[in-house]
């Protein structure tokens, strides 16, 4: 029976259904969230979305959990925060109180659902395949733990799915499915590793296949349409601009094997990346530069720079440590946490971005973590 915890928060948090019944205003067209990670009482900032990639602030929904606090990148991850593959579902950790959070969305607004426990401690981040969602936790002995994604939206802990990574202190900070629900893939900050667990039929993972990143720096991987393994690297300590990106194969042995390694992103402390619906495109967040790096991706996951790489500014300072795409292509977003704004860009046709500006009212330095989008 699952812990009359999950039930209790959830009954005593939920938005009632009536309050998303409210009317949309008529040029919305999707919404961005954004998770506060605040220390005392983590929530999410819904903002609606117009046609023209506007951005209007809206309510703040509680988590029923509690954020790390901090100031810049508190987390270290990439996933805190995640769209179900539907997008009817929004999925948040709460690193202070180690659980993981469901919300309903309904046009910009959400109901909270279910709150459970992430199966360890200091949960970062978060990776959703079909009925199976898999949470990072960072803290203690760190490692990965499975659950089911009930149809109403609720997660039942997969028994014996726990596994590992290859030390305590790896800085673990993302994960990602490969497109075919095959494979589950871990990156390791401190110890430059990409972990390749097999999914197995029951849910469960196979043993941990561990794999060196050939460019140093690891951070973040996400999973091309093509399959491919994108993986971002902030470089080697006090290399200025020294970020790149790289793309790996996953063989059926868990092993990867490179296909373009090591592509400078000419911009520094590049950590985050984000791929386009359609597959064209990736572009990288470098937060030590405030700026975004873009790359077409071919159909053999071959990365080749987009003409001067940079494809965006913020204004200095701004510390865009995290990104999202709007599900229809046509923007990307930035989460800048250094002054506290989301930047706002138009995606071009070529792949080059076209800055649109910001919109304000979030604190500056104050821990905020994960962006997501319809």
């Amino acid at each position: 029976m699952k812990p009359t915890f999950t039930l209790t928060i959830a009954l005593a948090l939920g938005c009632a259904t009536a309050g998303l019944a409210r009317d949309a205003h008529p040029d919305d067209a999707g919404a961005v969230f954004v998770m506060t990670n605040a220390a005392d009482r983590n929530e999410i900032i819904a903002y609606s979305r117009t046609g023209d990639g506007i951005l209007r602030e809206g309510p703040r929904f509680e988590t029923g959990g509690r954020g790390s606090g901090g100031l810049v990148d508190p987390l270290e991850s990439q996933g805190s925060l995640i769209l179900s593959q539907d997008r009817s579902l929004l999925f948040a950790v709460n690193a202070g109180s180690g659980t993981i959070s469901v919300f309903r969305i309904h046009h910009s607004r959400l109901r909270l659902i279910d709150v459970t426990r992430s199966g360890g401690s200091e949960p970062n981040a978060l990776a959703q395949y079909g009925d199976l969602l898999y949470v990072l936790n960072t803290g203690g002995s760190s490692g990965v733990a499975g659950f089911r994604l009930g149809e109403n939206g609720r997660l039942w802990p997969i028994a014996n799915s726990v596994r590992f990574l290859s030390t305590n202190t790896s800085g673990a900070a993302s994960l990602s499915f490969s497109p075919d629900g095959r494979f589950l893939v871990v990156t390791e900050r401190l110890t430059n590793n990409v972990d390749v667990f097999r999914v197995q039929e029951d849910g469960t993972l196979s043993p941990i296949v561990i794999n060196q990143d050939a460019a140093p720096g690891t951070f973040a991987v996400t999973f091309a349409p093509d399959g491919s393994a994108v993986v971002v690297e902030t470089g080697p300590a006090g290399a200025q601009n020294g970020s790149t990106i790289s793309s790996y194969g996953v063989q059926e042995d868990g092993t990867l094997y490179p296909i373009s390694v090591g592509i400078p992103t000419l911009g520094a402390a590049t950590c985050w990346s984000v791929i386009t619906p359609d597959g064209r495109f990736v572009y990288t967040a470098n937060a030590g530069t405030s700026t975004i790096s873009g790359f077409a991706i071919n159909g053999s996951g071959n990365l080749t720079p987009l003409p001067d790489t940079v494809q965006g500014k913020n204004p200095t300072g701004s510390a865009n440590i995290d990104m999202t795409i709007s599900s229809d292509g046509k923007f990307l977003y930035t989460l800048n946490t250094g002054i506290g704004t989301i930047g706002i860009f138009v995606i071009r046709k070529d792949g080059g971005l076209r800055y649109l500006g910001s919109i304000g009212g979030l604190p500056a330095k104050a821990g905020l973590n994960g962006i997501a989008a319809l």
